[in-house]
């Protein structure tokens, strides 16, 4: 790692080669905190580095940031990233001082939060050579945490890398729900309520018509299928990252799960979360296939391709939906309420998982919450392992007033 003094240029790359190197372990070290950050925004670095010359620092970083940058939430997290990394003395100290344990739940402390992250990604990357022969201490993340039940009420968002991955771990270790439901078709069950005068004849047939057995028959029972649609714009898509591995781990149960990913564009994600038992594998091979990552979002254009391109195929046998969006859209048109109302009576349950709705006062005044709400079945929060908890429990049951939407739809009426 090579950082230089605080003034007003940057250090010439006088050690040839180590330069491109050190942008490269930075751009490591942006992805493993968050970032979206790949290869190709490694080596344009690289390029615009060289292109623009690095006499200034501020020339220098606003070249890093013109690559690295694509979000404008990851600003900040560029921001303390670049300080540590190029500029700041006593980086050790500042280091193990955003190591300290944080309280969960306080606003003001977003940037700190971002701080830990990249500090964390920082020393998980830093190369092996660089490190003295000495003997090394590992500190688990979970060890900061007293009780757990802190940990499962963190925010997704809030999370750091390590913090992630542990909860990427729980979610596979939940119970999850296996709600079976009762269909029109009936099967021989001998302690069924319902005589079955066919199945008595032909059994009486078998024993030459002497003896006649009643025979009883129930309804048959099923998991229904789940659908999931997930909002990956830019405010949503930590929170879809973490719920796709969610998916992942139901789809191992046995139940039909279809999972479907859009922001600008819908995209089917269905086959590559059942591809490998391995989520990470499977997420990167969903990652593959969706082209609008952190973008915008179009919910009402994509209900709509949904309910004519894949609603007939996905619902059938009375599908329970999720939809994972927190309802912020731009341009709310007509069509919005109209195709969520086609959804919501083409499936068993329409169930809205909203991050919004962990603020204590949250309202519904964003236009595009307000069309949607009518058409929901059951508004539920996804923020943090405990709402997950709450979800498998509702889909292995009929749902709970707390769910219920039309408590907010009062509220807009007065």
């Amino acid at each position: 790692m090579c950082a230089s003094s605080p003034g007003a240029a940057v250090a010439e790359p006088e050690i040839g080669g180590h330069l491109a190197e050190n942008v490269a372990y930075f751009g490591r070290a942006l992805r493993t905190a968050g970032m979206a950050v790949g290869p190709g925004a490694m080596l344009d670095a690289v390029q615009a580095v060289e292109t623009i010359g690095i006499g200034h620092k501020d020339e220098f970083r606003a070249a890093l940031e013109a690559v690295f940058v694509k979000r404008r939430q990851d600003s900040d997290l560029f921001d303390q990233a670049f300080r540590l990394f190029w500029r700041r003395r006593a980086l050790l100290e500042k280091m193990m001082a955003t190591m300290m344990p944080i309280a969960p739940g306080d606003p003001t402390t977003k940037r700190e939060e971002a701080l830990r992250r990249i500090t964390e990604a920082l020393f998980d990357q830093k190369p092996p050579e660089e490190q003295p022969e000495r003997e090394r201490v590992d500190f688990d993340s979970r060890l900061t945490f007293s009780d757990i039940e802190v940990f499962r009420a963190r925010d997704f968002d809030g999370m750091s890398a390590a913090e992630v991955a542990e909860a990427k771990r729980q979610i596979a270790a939940l119970h999850l729900p296996l709600q079976h439901v009762k269909t029109r078709r009936f099967v021989a069950d001998p302690h069924g309520h319902r005589a079955d005068p066919r199945a008595a004849m032909r059994a009486s047939l078998r024993a030459g018509g002497d003896a006649f057995e009643l025979k009883f028959r129930a309804r048959a029972e099923k998991v229904p299928p789940l659908v999931a649609l997930c909002d990956i714009s830019g405010s949503m898509s930590q929170y879809s990252r973490i719920f796709l591995h969610f998916l992942h781990a139901l789809a191992q149960t046995g139940r039909r799960v279809s999972a479907f990913t859009f922001a600008t564009e819908l995209t089917n994600v269905t086959r590559a979360l059942r591809s490998t038992k391995d989520p990470d594998i499977a997420l990167r091979g969903a990652s593959k296939l969706v082209r609008d990552w952190d973008g915008g979002t179009r919910i009402g254009q994509t209900l709509e391709r949904f309910n004519k391109q894949w609603a007939r195929r996905s619902l059938a046998g009375g599908a329970i939906v999720l939809l994972i969006t927190d309802g912020l859209e731009r341009d709310v048109r007509p069509d919005l309420a109209r195709e969520l109302s086609r959804l919501q009576r083409s499936c068993r349950r329409l169930i809205w998982l909203n991050p919004l709705l962990r603020f204590e006062g949250f309202e519904a005044k964003a236009a595009g919450v307000r069309a949607m709400l009518p058409h929901v079945d059951e508004f539920r929060t996804l923020h943090n392992l405990n709402s997950i908890a709450d979800l498998c429990a509702a889909l292995s049951a009929s749902g709970s007033s707390e769910a219920d939407p039309r408590r907010f739809l009062k509220d807009l009426s007065r």
